[in-house]
């Protein structure tokens, strides 16, 4: 994988979710967060098809072109296999070999590009064929128009079914992790405990991932502004503050201390910020310039935060 600390995820471009056409007003929104997001360090840009109906990826494009050496300064990471709801049909999975090809080529279509750094797998499809997926994943790469691929919302035995027929290797997992979303990490501490017996996260995802050198992203890190702004529960303003004090004592934003908190877990995990507000954008440059300064205690002291009660 690309080394990187913290991955732009760009849902949030592109306007609004509809067919509607985009504007030059979402071109400069854009525009305003990919700078933001350079100049903070992060080179990394992570999108989907289905963002804003392929608009997040057309907006990029759109800034592509207008800055041929945009290209050469950052990595495109996408993904496919969620079909949304559209003209009566219902939304459904699709990681059907030629769907895989044809969404590709859609998306370089849109972004404007002759080629992807990475290409993640969206969400699991109980009809996929694993051979069928191989079979398409060595064409792209073949073809030079993936470098590399990856999952996204996949546990450890799913990745290992993908893998089997695959001679690539899959060298990312992205998954919702945060220190609200802390399903990930509480279904490893709470082993043979009533509580983890609640959690749904698939025991071992994290280590299968870790042992393999499968990067974890984590979408969703800054758990839409929980823990710096809008907290919701007793919880979540006990964490706050607990976040606001840290970022004063190590001279930091909070944001900053959200993704200090994910990096400083040992398995490598690279947050995916999808905030389009450059200002927040820029509150997380520490997190991409220096090492987490979190200490042991004072990592614990905010997962007891966040849960409000102490770990078994």
């Amino acid at each position: 994988m690309a080394e990187s600390r913290v991955v732009y995820g760009c849902m949030g471009l592109g306007g609004g979710w509809d067919r509607e056409a985009w504007t030059a007003a979402d071109v400069d929104h854009a525009r305003q967060a990919v700078e933001a997001a350079l100049e903070a360090g992060i080179t990394v840009f992570d999108h989907a098809d289905i963002y804003r109906h392929g608009k997040a990826e057309a907006v990029f494009g759109e800034l592509l072109a207008r800055d041929p050496g945009l290209r050469g300064r950052v990595t495109l990471q996408t993904k496919c296999g969620i079909r949304l709801p559209e003209d009566g049909r219902i939304g459904w999975y699709d990681l059907r070999g030629s769907s895989i090809v044809q969404r590709v080529e859609e998306s370089l279509t849109r972004l404007r590009t002759d080629h992807l750094d990475t290409l993640l797998l969206h969400r699991p499809d109980p009809l996929a064929d694993p051979e069928d997926v191989a079979e398409a994943l060595t064409s792209l790469h073949r073809q030079g128009l993936v470098r590399q691929f990856g999952v996204s919302n996949m546990s450890a035995p799913q990745i290992a079914r993908l893998q089997r027929p695959l001679e690539l290797p899959l060298m990312a997992n992205q998954l919702e992790m945060s220190l609200h979303r802390r399903d990930w990490l509480e279904s490893e501490v709470l082993v043979n405990t009533v509580a983890g017996a609640e959690l749904g996260f698939p025991v071992g995802t994290v280590e299968y991932c870790t042992e393999r050198g499968i990067q974890l992203q984590a979408w969703g890190p800054l758990a839409k502004g929980r823990f710096t702004g809008d907290p919701r529960t007793e919880a979540d303003r006990a964490a706050a503050a607990l976040v606001a004090e840290l970022a004063e004592q190590y001279g930091t934003t909070p944001e900053t201390v959200l993704l200090w908190w994910l990096r400083r877990h040992p398995a490598g995990i690279v947050p995916v910020i999808g905030t389009s507000r450059p200002e927040r954008i820029r509150a997380c440059r520490d997190a991409v310039s220096r090492d987490p300064a979190l200490t042991h205690e004072e990592w614990y002291r905010l997962w007891v935060a966040a849960r409000g009660q102490l770990l078994p």
